[in-house]
């Protein structure tokens, strides 16, 4: 390491619920800054190097998987596209993302989640007409601008940021949240789905769903991905807020 890093200062949630002993606590460490670190490779250095117990999640490293996400000074986001340079005083707190089930330490299992909420909203393609069998048919042709929405929606990686920043999800636990309603938005543009407003009413025409948002932003402020989360709750708002 470059003796001229600066050193970082991080205060690091623990604790593992699978020892009946252990009890939550935050755990200082000190990193030597290098050129581009991020919140990631601080991570990996202080397993590696320090302790090979703390838990955290990672696959691509890149931005895509959403497996990284933690609340990282305060704030929902990803631990490989945070750099460390951002924060200029060198002290880093990371703590994992409120609203899911601990793994460990940094650890939290959203798959679970992810899973319940794909299986609420229905998340496949509906259309009782199909013929499923005929795999030689070629598939309903889409308008290139309808598609480019539907696939706009599907940026969405499903890290739980957007989840642990709502306000709404705090005070009601079954609140779908915004990455239920993007799921929801991809399939409800899709012409390819043939749920009527009635059917996608029955889903989220609740407080638990559509109505049940308050409007904070929290989502949209903290989504990794700068994804129009308002605008897609605001549109299927409109849309259920029409059926009779």
């Amino acid at each position: 390491m470059s003796q001229d890093g600066r050193i970082l200062k991080f205060e690091i949630f623990r604790y593992n619920p699978q020892k009946k002993d252990d009890t939550p606590r935050m755990v200082p460490y000190e990193v030597t800054e290098t050129p581009g670190m991020s919140i990631f490779i601080a991570l990996n250095e202080i397993r590696e190097q320090q302790d090979s117990s703390l838990q955290f999640d990672f696959i691509c490293r890149a931005g895509m998987c959403g497996s990284c996400g933690m609340v990282i000074n305060g704030k929902p986001d990803l631990a490989c596209r945070t750099l460390t340079s951002k924060f200029k005083d060198g002290h880093i707190t990371l703590l994992p993302l409120p609203g899911f089930e601990l793994i460990g330490d940094l650890s939290v299992n959203t798959g679970k989640f992810m899973q319940a909420m794909s299986e609420r909203v229905e998340s496949w393609i509906h259309d009782v007409n199909a013929d499923n069998m005929n795999f030689n048919k070629l598939e309903e042709r889409m308008d290139p601008d309808i598609m480019d929405e539907v696939y706009g929606l599907e940026r969405c990686i499903e890290c739980g940021c957007c989840v642990s920043a709502c306000a709404t999800k705090r005070m009601r636990p079954d609140f779908l949240s915004a990455v239920g309603f993007m799921r929801l938005g991809r399939f409800y543009l899709d012409p390819r789905d043939k749920r009527t407003d009635e059917e996608f009413y029955e889903i989220m025409g609740d407080d638990d769903g559509i109505f049940g948002c308050m409007t904070l932003l929290g989502c949209e402020d903290h989504c990794p991905k700068n994804l129009p989360l308002q605008t897609q709750i605001a549109f299927l708002r409109r849309r259920m807020a029409m059926v009779k």
